[in-house]
């Protein structure tokens, strides 16, 4: 074409077969649809995983909720109003107390570590990977037009991102509370409200001293002691016990350095053969592989080929979209990797792998926090992106539940595709493993597929919609593929992203 935009060309497996569940280990009940990406641009994967996909490395997958042994519901954290919990902070001190003294926790081991990664998800389909095919340039592509109306303004958009100032997450479903109180339970209004028992030791200090001052002939002081709430000092921020731990004078120093996913990129291919062996270590002693299954070449198909291209806007972020390793240098040496996709709303959690001689310092929930923190420091310059998604929530596996203490943060609704906050969800999810979210029996998907002859198809080199492919293919019998296929993408998506046709 004359024109160097961008396109997303993807080949659809669909997804009738069971494969072994990664959490549960059935051999036959994981269920999903993917697809082979040969390219995606971010705001196409941006609105495949507000649909429920994921990608490991260049396959792209949708778990088929009401199917699969363990439903996967996409889950993200509200960045801007998290604030870290006891547990976080445990984490973090722990980590600042390492880095000042230079002596790793005894005998913790990898006890309570909370990985935000997911297993390494499916394998594309061995008999019909794609990865090899001849998919033709974007330079080479044609585009024939169809006789087809051009779609109204606006139809179909749904504004899945809450404004990130508001507490108002999803109009359509009212509070539920997580659990009816039984009769006769809860405070008694006729007495005074609880406190603090550090402000009640305040308080009787403070009037002991008065005696004693009126006992010594002293004229007490007048000032009377706070109520609770005055009290309290104002928190400290997440980016407050990250920074104290950054110590010019500690005993060890750790460096954060994002390198962009690009064997051209001089500290991405610097790093390369270090990174490579960390993860090979990671995976056969936490997770128990083989050798031949975190090779050298399993390595660069599930952590380094990612079909997401570098792109730049003026409104986004400095150091661009796309997907990075942020890697976590200590004393010269990396000890552990995050993978992630910075898209134009969040920061996509994809893998971490890391040293298992510093598993005592929880480098997972360490991660993750940097990770967050790392999402409100890119908001700062692009203020759509204000989301941290932490890959898939798995209340049926109790080991993956801990995503959720990652508040605020909201779960996706498998039938609306709207965000509903998870306390809200939980306790539907108590009593069945699928669940509809959203509680408006009328709401619906905004971007439900409503033309499929709109969809747009790769054939012979040529941008067409599938209205015309299909007058050119006369007698194809693939009409039924191609609407499950744009169906589970969307309208909107059906009609950016090209679907190969052979």
């Amino acid at each position: 074409m004359a024109d160097n935009k961008s396109y997303t060309i993807v080949e659809y497996f669909g997804g009738n077969s069971g494969y072994q569940c990664g959490y549960c280990k059935n051999s036959t009940g994981n269920f999903s649809h993917g697809m082979w990406s040969h390219t995606m641009t971010v705001q196409d994967y941006q609105d495949l995983i507000d649909r429920g996909w994921r990608r490991s490395g260049k396959y792209v997958y949708k778990p088929i909720l009401n199917k699969t042994c363990c439903p996967q519901y996409t889950i993200r954290c509200r960045a801007l109003k998290f604030q870290p919990t006891k547990s976080h902070k445990k984490v973090l001190k722990k980590m600042s107390k390492f880095l000042s003294s230079g002596d790793l926790p005894k005998d913790e081991g990898n006890k309570g570590e909370s990985m935000v990664c997911d297993v390494a998800g499916p394998r594309e389909p061995s008999l019909s990977c794609r990865s090899d095919a001849k998919c033709p340039s974007i330079s080479d592509v044609q585009k024939e037009s169809a006789d087809c109306p051009t779609a109204a303004p606006g139809q179909g958009e749904q504004d899945v991102s809450a404004e990130p100032n508001s507490t108002k997450n999803d109009t359509s479903v009212p509070p539920t509370p997580a659990s009816e109180p039984k009769p006769g339970t809860g405070a008694d209004p006729n007495k005074p409200p609880c406190r603090k028992a550090k402000d009640i030791r305040k308080e009787r200090r403070l009037q002991k001293d008065q005696k004693r001052q009126s006992s010594d002939g002293i004229a007490p002081t007048t000032k009377t002691p706070p109520s609770g709430p005055s009290l309290s000092i104002q928190a400290k921020s997440l980016e407050d016990f990250i920074n104290e731990s950054l110590s010019d004078s500690a005993a060890h120093g750790l460096e954060v350095r994002l390198v962009p996913v690009n064997y051209e990129d001089p500290q991405f291919s610097a790093s390369y053969e270090q990174s490579a062996s960390l993860y090979k270590r990671y995976q056969m002693t936490i997770h128990g592989d083989g050798p031949e299954e975190c090779n050298e070449s399993e390595f660069r198909r599930f952590l380094c080929d990612s079909p997401l291209e570098a792109e730049y806007s003026d409104e986004g972020p400095e150091v661009g979209y796309g997907s990075f390793h942020q890697q976590y240098w200590l004393d010269g040496r990396i000890v552990a990797v995050g993978v992630i996709d910075i898209l134009p709303s969040c920061v996509s959690s994809v893998y971490l792998y890391y040293d298992p001689n510093f598993a005592a310092l929880s480098l997972g929930s360490y991660s993750a926090l940097r990770e967050i923190a790392f999402t409100r420091q890119l908001q700062k310059q692009s203020p759509k992106l204000c989301y941290y998604y932490l890959g898939f929530y798995i209340h049926s596996c109790p080991k993956m539940r801990y995503k959720g203490q990652y508040r605020p943060s909201d779960l996706l609704c498998p039938e609306t595709f709207s965000w509903v906050a998870i306390e809200r969800c939980a306790p539907k999810l108590d009593l069945t493993r699928y669940s509809r979210f959203n509680q408006d029996p009328d709401a619906g998907d905004a971007r439900l597929l409503r033309d499929l002859g709109r969809a747009q198809v790769l054939y012979r080199r040529t941008v067409m919609p599938y209205a015309v492919y299909s007058r050119k293919r006369k007698g194809s019998s693939d009409e039924a593929e191609v609407k499950q296929y744009a169906s589970l993408v969307g309208q909107d998506c059906a009609e950016r992203i090209l679907l190969y046709r052979s």
